[in-house]
């Protein structure tokens, strides 16, 4: 809700307005609200792929190993890491000159639109994306991957196909959304500045800053008995009304 709500907002007033503009300081504050709950949903879903190894490989430790204290302690890393991350992205976006134009050729403040606005060298930005950025993104990747091949490892000496199948299911959700996430975040920032492409490239932040955590709450709820109990009954409704 966070991560949506730093751009959509604003993305809705410009469609409803002739003169779509922001200021100064409410682009620093969208740019470091918006990287800032990348971050985080970064370190989360790593956070959340540790959780699902230990539903798996150690299902009878469970409630042990993610405790109430441990489910804390991770929460604030993925909140500090997150905001530490942005606060450096933000810092030295925003040290640049910005005068070769005043339009941002963007639905909202990010940083490589930025970067190409800028008159001065961006080298050390560039460094800063790769290092920050790159650590954030590709750090909490390598450990979801990690946890993955684990918990693949875990579900291969499960004998029966039924329970290889329940044991997958657990992890269905969170590797859609990791894919979903991942992916796109990649092709947006771990790449050199001279390949971007601001035409081609405003459709993919689209898809991680509102597509998927639009499409969140549907795909970790596809799981719950409930709400597959809602949707049989909606189905049948509408085929009787039919």
């Amino acid at each position: 809700m966070c991560y949506s709500t730093s751009t959509v907002p604003k993305l809705l007033l410009d469609f409803l307005s002739d003169v779509k503009r922001i200021s100064f300081f409410g682009c620093v504050a969208q740019l470091y609200s918006f990287i800032s709950f990348g971050g985080i949903e970064c370190v989360l879903l790593a956070a959340m792929a540790g959780d699902r190894y230990v539903a798996i490989c150690m299902p009878l430790q469970y409630t042990e190993v993610m405790s109430w204290k441990t489910c804390t302690v991770l929460a604030t890393v993925c909140w500090i890491v997150g905001l530490l991350n942005s606060l450096a992205h933000t810092v030295f976006t925003f040290r640049l000159p910005f005068c070769r134009s005043r339009s941002l050729h963007h639905f909202f403040c990010d940083i490589p639109p930025l970067l190409a606005l800028s008159c001065a060298d961006t080298t050390v930005n560039e460094v800063v994306v790769y290092t920050a950025g790159g650590s954030v993104i590709i750090g909490s990747f390598m450990l979801t991957i990690l946890s993955y091949i684990f918990i693949v490892k875990s579900i291969l000496k499960i004998k029966t196909a039924t329970g290889r199948w329940k044991a997958f299911s657990t992890c269905a959700s969170h590797l859609t959304v990791v894919i979903l996430y991942y992916g796109t975040i990649v092709f947006i920032y771990i790449r050199p500045t001279s390949t971007y492409s601001l035409d081609q490239d405003r459709i993919v932040p689209v898809l991680y800053g509102i597509i998927t955590p639009m499409l969140n709450p549907i795909i970790y709820s596809l799981r719950n008995k409930e709400v597959h109990g809602a949707l049989t009954k909606l189905i049948i409704r509408k085929k009787l009304l039919w």
